[in-house]
């Protein structure tokens, strides 16, 4: 019979995915199969001896012990998923724990709460009968908003946001991408160029590939804001601008090369990067 220490329960969930098979991804970072079209087949990865180029590769060094991570390169310029070439992926720019994706998911729903609703406060109720301070500069009144007086009208909005540590972000972005990737709904295309800006035929190309009831495209040139902006369920964000929480709500990710190359950049500077002189919890200024 085998015992678990207590110390050592929780070092099982941070067990690496291929533990759980090659191409097994861990329960909670898997979309449910009622949830998945049954006519959506996972696409084959990249053999090695490939003849199709390489449109895409890391410019940052990769350690000796490492190899890139090679995905497919596919065009929107035509229905048809044709494959135009490779992307090298930087793998210190993967992360394979599933760990952070709640707490991220959860901090970012925080952010965008407020409550504008008006609460009466322990400190809008009317002053006692002893002045503070021996009654100086108070011209003998006790109902004042810093000795617990009334303060009239509404208080607020309430936030209810916090500072979340930059290297859990990070690493909480790697994981996202990470099982993007591992569950084939990350697309790589060679540009955003569509030939019309139509939106029948940016959603005939979903259903024609595939690619779920909702994706994320993260780049905003002029078309495929013209296509996009009737639907809803096809929406745009800018590179900077993409989060954990957007990627989970969406069911595939697409990212051009250039995007690619920024985040790339983005992770991997931070993993470089020296200790900030204040801690980890205030916003950040001296981004690349």
């Amino acid at each position: 019979m085998v015992h678990i220490n207590a110390n050592h329960q929780m070092s099982f969930f941070m067990l690496p995915l291929s533990f759980f098979g090659e191409n097994a991804l861990p329960l909670n970072v898997c979309i449910p199969y009622k949830f998945v079209d049954p006519a959506r087949s996972k696409r084959p990865p990249p053999p090695s001896d490939s003849s199709l180029p390489v449109l895409g590769t890391c410019d940052a060094v990769v350690p000796v012990h490492l190899s890139p991570v090679q995905t497919w390169v596919e065009t929107l310029e035509r229905r048809d998923s044709k494959r135009l070439g490779l992307v090298d992926l930087h793998p210190m720019s993967l992360q394979s724990l599933p760990a952070h994706v709640t707490d991220m998911t959860v901090w970012r729903c925080r952010g965008e709460r407020s409550a504008a609703c008006n609460i009466l406060q322990h400190d809008r109720f009317g002053g006692g009968s002893v002045m503070v301070w021996g009654g100086i500069s108070l011209g003998g009144r006790t109902a004042l908003p810093c000795a617990r007086g009334v303060s009239h009208g509404p208080r607020g909005p309430t936030s209810f946001d916090y500072m979340f540590p930059m290297k859990l972000r990070v690493q909480g972005l790697k994981i996202a991408l990470s099982s993007k990737l591992a569950q084939d709904y990350l697309h790589v295309v060679d540009t955003l160029n569509i030939p019309t800006p139509d939106p029948q035929y940016l959603m005939d190309l979903i259903r024609y590939r595939h690619w779920g009831e909702s994706v994320l495209i993260v780049d905003l040139p002029e078309n495929i804001l013209q296509a996009t902006e009737s639907l809803k369920t096809v929406n745009v964000i800018p590179g900077i601008g993409l989060n954990v929480h957007s990627m989970l709500k969406h069911e595939v990710l697409v990212l051009t090369l250039e995007a690619v190359k920024f985040l790339e950049n983005k992770l991997l500077w931070h993993d470089e990067r020296f200790t900030p002189l204040y801690p980890f919890k205030h916003p950040y200024t001296d981004l690349p």
